[in-house]
C-alpha cells in the first residue's frame, strides 16, 4: 500500500508514470466518449479518447521540460498545459451547429471542453480530482436527461403561416398577439405577391401548454389586414 500511495503521489515524470497517467487517460475520455458514440453524436468515442489523451502528454511535457532541462527549470509549467484551452475552444465550436430554428452540439462542445480538463488533470497528478470528475461529467450526460426533460418539458416547435393583405408588412400587431399568448417566436420568414397584393409571414414558433386557440385566431381575426393564419403540424 505504502509503494501504491507513493506512486500515485509521485510529482516527477518518469516512463511507469507516463505510462500510468495515459492509460488513465484513455480509459476515462473513452467512457465520456462511449457515452457520446451511444447518442450518436458527431464527436464520439475515438474524438473524446484523442483529446484526453492529447491534454494529458501536454502537461506531462509541461511537468517534463522544467523536471529535465536546466535552462528551462525557471519556467512556468503551466504555459503549454494553458494552450490546450485554446485550442479546445476551436474543436467544441466546430461540434455546434445550427439546424432551422434549433442549436445542436452544445452538449458534445462542452463535453469536448472538459474532457480536455480531465486528460490536463491526470497529467497533473490529480487522479481523485480526475475521477471524480468524470464520474459527475457521466452523471449529468446519462441521468440529468430525464431530469431536464421531467422539470423543462421541452415544447414543440410549429409552422404558423399568417397572410396579410397589402403591399407593406405590418407586424405592429400580430408580434405582441403572440408575446401575449405566450408564442415564442424562433425564426421568421416574409414572402410578397405584388399581383395578388399580399404578404406571407411564415414563422417557426413555439407554442405554451393550454393555448386559448379560438381566443387567438378571434383577436387575431379582428385586426385589420389579416386574411387567413395557418398553423401547421408539430415540427
Amino acid at each position: 500500500m505504502d509503494t501504491i500511495a507513493s506512486f500515485l503521489g509521485q510529482t516527477s515524470v518518469d516512463l511507469p508514470v507516463t505510462l500510468f497517467r495515459l492509460f488513465l487517460s484513455f480509459i476515462l475520455g473513452g467512457l465520456i466518449g462511449l457515452e457520446r458514440e451511444w447518442h450518436r453524436q458527431s464527436a464520439g468515442l475515438r474524438t473524446h479518447i484523442l483529446i484526453c489523451l492529447g491534454a494529458t502528454l501536454l502537461t506531462l511535457l509541461s511537468i517534463y521540460i522544467p523536471q529535465t532541462h536546466r535552462n528551462f527549470q525557471g519556467g512556468d509549467p503551466g504555459r503549454i498545459a494553458a494552450q490546450v484551452i485554446t485550442g479546445i475552444g476551436f474543436l467544441g465550436g466546430g461540434a455546434i451547429f445550427r439546424l432551422g430554428a434549433n442549436v445542436r452540439g452544445l452538449t458534445t462542445a462542452a463535453s469536448i471542453w472538459i474532457v480536455a480538463g480531465i486528460g490536463m488533470t491526470v497529467g497533473a497528478g490529480m487522479y481523485d480530482a480526475a475521477l471524480i470528475g468524470t464520474g459527475l461529467v457521466l452523471f449529468a450526460l446519462f441521468f440529468m436527461v430525464r431530469f431536464e426533460k421531467k422539470v423543462f418539458p421541452a415544447r414543440p416547435l410549429r409552422k404558423l403561416e399568417i397572410v396579410m393583405r397589402g403591399e407593406k408588412v405590418n407586424t405592429a400587431g400580430i408580434f405582441p398577439l403572440l408575446e401575449q399568448h405566450g408564442i415564442e417566436i424562433k425564426s421568421v420568414g416574409i414572402s410578397q405577391s405584388y399581383q395578388a397584393k399580399t404578404i406571407r409571414v411564415k414563422l417557426t414558433v413555439q407554442v405554451p401548454e393550454g393555448i386559448e386557440w379560438n381566443r387567438f385566431y378571434r383577436e387575431a381575426g379582428e385586426m385589420d389586414g389579416i386574411s387567413k393564419i395557418t398553423l401547421d403540424e408539430k415540427l
